[in-house]
């Protein structure tokens, strides 16, 4: 018998369907309340590295995922200039394992699609245009959920996995948020040229950091990082040409890219985070993974790996216990905190040393340090 028997789930995103699709397929009641009033299938790409993908084998949905994306091996630096020069081919540590690519990428809207799927095949009912609004903890355990104002029924607990601005964090009273760490990020989806066949960073030029990494046969995304600016309110015409513009330092693969975004490839911007919640994400029967309890710059691409891993350890306890009791949350905590603070520290560090312009950090040593420990079960 599974510690649980109803779980409410506020946020639909990767951390928050990956719970929800583990605890279907053990027989729980699962709602999901997103506030977004439909389904998302806006976004550029995504970089996803080993552990993330052989947490998409735990959740049964790897091969949907693999054939959806474009795996590859190894990481590709360039020197900026027209000739952009490759200065360097470095190998991946396999974080999944031999069973599984070093690393892959793929469309946003594809994986959330097959996310999707995966839970309403489990039996998860989700809806839309609902928001958590508040709790009230009941004598016999349960927590009361309300949904806008009303109340959506009792649960055995709430998993808040409903992001950076989580309303469920709120409600249980943890004052950690996340903070801009000064840098931004111009991204856009694009045709692929034949010579990509992995992620390729350039450092250097007048933006901190410029790559792309393939999503598809025929596409990937690419980007650009720079120092945080106010660019929010920029029109979408300005925003394809303020990206075309800072790229022209770049040659190689990037001329391709300029070619689509002079045909006008969209661009959008938006700021780096970095917040961990070094206390327990627990109060009571309610729950915060994900980005509502942690964030970081995507600089060793682990974001979305880190929330799988949060709604994965999570699951696995609650479905192979009988009672959820503070053992269980000792377990969790101990299980997730130290792995979290290890990747929301090392990627800040890296960011720091981009803003600082330290040209004798060892990012490489601190990158491969990471990966050794993330090929490590969570």
């Amino acid at each position: 018998m599974t510690a649980v028997q109803k779980v409410a789930i506020a946020g639909s995103g990767v951390a928050g369907l990956a719970a929800a699709i583990q605890l279907a397929k053990a027989g729980v009641t699962v709602d999901v309340f997103e506030a977004k009033p439909e389904f998302n299938t806006h976004g550029s790409g995504i970089s996803l590295q080993g552990n993330a993908l052989r947490a998409f084998g735990q959740l049964g949905i790897w091969d949907d995922v693999r054939s959806a994306g474009y795996p590859f091996e190894g990481l590709k630096l360039r020197a900026p200039g027209p000739e952009a020069p490759v200065v360097a081919a470095l190998p991946d540590v396999k974080m999944g394992g031999p069973d599984y690519p070093a690393a892959m990428g793929m469309p946003r809207p594809a994986l959330a699609r097959i996310m999707f799927d995966s839970a309403q095949r489990a039996g998860v009912n989700i809806r839309f245009g609902a928001k958590v609004s508040g709790i009230d903890a009941r004598e016999n355990g349960e927590v009361e959920v309300f949904v806008d104002d009303d109340s959506a029924g009792a649960y055995d607990l709430l998993i808040g996995a409903d992001g950076l601005n989580s309303a469920v964090r709120d409600l249980i009273g943890i004052e950690t948020k996340p903070e801009p760490n000064g840098m931004g990020i111009w991204r856009t989806f694009v045709s692929r040229p034949a010579e990509v066949e992995s992620s390729e960073l350039y450092y250097g030029g007048p933006v901190y950091i410029a790559g792309y990494t393939p999503t598809g046969d025929d596409t990937m995304y690419a980007f650009l990082v720079e120092k945080a600016q106010d660019r929010f309110d920029v029109s979408p015409e300005d925003a394809t040409r303020i990206m075309l513009e800072e790229s022209r330092a770049y040659g190689g693969p990037w001329n391709s890219i300029r070619a689509d975004l002079e045909q006008g490839a969209p661009a959008n911007y938006t700021w780096f985070t970095r917040h961990l919640v070094e206390e327990p994400w627990n109060r009571g029967r309610v729950v915060i993974i994900g980005d509502a309890a942690h964030s970081c710059p995507p600089t060793i691409a682990q974001g979305a790996a880190q929330g799988l891993e949060d709604a994965v350890v999570l699951t696995e306890l609650l479905v192979n216990r009988d009672v959820v009791d503070q053992g269980l949350w000792d377990e969790f905590h101990a299980r997730r905190i130290p792995r979290a603070k290890t990747v929301v520290d090392a990627s800040s560090q890296l960011a720091q040393w981009q803003i600082d312009g330290d040209r004798d950090a060892d990012a490489g040593g601190l990158i491969f340090g990471v990966a050794q420990k993330m090929a490590e079960p969570a």
